[in-house]
């Protein structure tokens, strides 16, 4: 019987041993992924920088369109085509940087792409017109596609295989704050300091340069071991992990269009509903909005990935309720409302489509995984609220905004009830 159960233990001692030695093997082939070992925390905040920096960029241009519009010309529709610019150069740099930069490393992505949003700086501080509206917008677009992909997924890598929560946290987070301090910044500046289509594009060029500090000495190397299959193409997940990125588009996607929309017409809109172009206020909507998106991740990332998301398609959808009572009533304080539920329903629609992937994707598909996630939401951002524009040229702002709140309230519904419809490996916490 004592020999008995002496084999038993040294049995269980073994099978121990071999498991912690698995464990740790595979351990160091994350380690090997993800480009080195397991950086300092303050490391994983500062590798989320260049990602906020260049999110500053993609809407500081927000309250300057009524600026441009009066000194330029151009009508509602136009303004959308000028916001469809950056989604044009985001999904065109979607279908190449995730797959760059999970072969040959994130630092050659994303330095490129920090030059590019430093001449986008110097075109918009510059333009004279639409053109250059254009081509500035587009520029941003191919950064902003990089730093989704490429700079996403380098959070991750510094933070290690066993961080994947926080650095899923903190590179949404810093795409979501970004994208509202750059109204802020833009609405302020452009009121009480002098050049006020110029100034912020200096600050930020500041900004970017500082992001390009922190790419150069991030503790990431290149990837080992190359990926098959073409160098441009649409980007995609490791097969079985196609569940996970279905369900972050479903909420993703409706919540980051319900906020396109505020960024490309909300300045039109308190327009007609303050008889104002108050740059300041139009900045501080759309930063309450982002700042929205930022608390709530913070606030919800303890719970369930399936509870986030659901969360997500119910805040787009009285987001859209509220939107279409705002413009019918001509009420501000409702409008606002809206815009808060639009920055909740797209944080925890991302923030719960990167946990997804980040728990499922193994770090040399990352960046491609996260490319995958913004295609599937920045194609119906970009695609409704330009339709919207110039229907509400032809029709009034009013109708404009109903008939797209009630589009997009029935698919954050449709993605909602499939967010709920799913169980398998959307149960597990954040």
């Amino acid at each position: 019987m004592s020999e008995n159960r002496n084999t038993a233990v040294q049995t269980s001692v073994a099978e121990g041993r071999g498991r912690t030695d698995a464990a740790r093997a595979e351990g160091h082939a994350d380690e090997r992924d993800c480009g080195g070992p397991v950086a300092p925390l303050w490391w994983v905040w500062l590798a989320a920088w260049p990602v906020t920096a260049v999110f500053v960029l993609s809407n500081a241009a927000t309250p300057l369109y009524v600026l441009w519009q009066r000194d330029i010309g151009f009508s509602k529709g136009t303004l959308t085509v000028i916001f469809a610019f950056y989604i044009i150069g985001l999904l065109g740099s979607l279908l190449v940087s995730g797959v760059v930069s999970d072969r040959v490393g994130r630092k050659p992505v994303l330095l490129p792409a920090l030059g590019l949003a430093l001449a986008a700086c110097l075109i918009f501080a510059t333009a004279t017109g639409v053109a250059a509206l254009l081509v500035a917008r587009l520029f941003t677009g191919i950064a902003v596609g990089a730093v989704v992909s490429a700079g996403m997924a380098a959070v991750t890598d510094v933070a290690g295989p066993g961080r994947k929560r926080i650095a899923a946290l903190l590179a949404s987070c810093a795409m979501v704050f970004g994208a509202g301090l750059g109204p802020l910044l833009s609405g302020v500046l452009s009121e009480v300091a002098p050049g006020p289509t110029a100034t912020v594009f200096v600050v930020e060029a500041g900004l970017l340069v500082t992001a390009v500090l922190a790419v150069l000495r991030m503790p990431v190397r290149r990837p080992e071991a190359h990926g098959k299959g073409a160098w441009v193409r649409v980007p995609g997940v490791p097969r079985g992990n196609g569940r996970q990125l279905a369900l972050g588009i479903a909420v993703f996607a409706p919540g980051i269009t319900a906020t396109s929309f505020v960024l490309s017409l909300g300045p039109s809109l308190l327009s007609g509903l303050l008889d104002t172009d108050s740059r300041i206020v139009a900045g501080a909507m759309a930063f309450v909005m982002f700042l929205a998106a930022t608390g709530v991740q913070f606030a919800v990332q303890r719970l369930s990935r399936r509870t986030i998301l659901t969360a997500g398609a119910v805040s787009t959808m009285l987001s859209m309720v509220t939107l279409i009572v705002a413009v019918h009533s001509s009420s501000v304080a409702v409008l606002v409302a809206s815009a808060l539920l639009a920055g909740a329903g797209q944080g925890m629609g991302q923030l719960g489509g990167l946990s997804l992937l980040n728990a499922g994707v193994p770090p040399r598909r990352l960046a491609e995984a996260n490319a995958a996630l913004n295609v599937g939401g920045y194609v119906p951002a970009g695609v409704l609220p330009v339709s919207v524009g110039y229907l509400s040229d032809a029709v009034g702002l009013t109708d404009g905004a109903t008939v797209f709140g009630t589009v997009l309230l029935g698919v954050a519904l449709v993605g909602g009830l499939f967010v709920r419809a799913t169980r398998r490996g959307v149960t597990d916490p954040a």
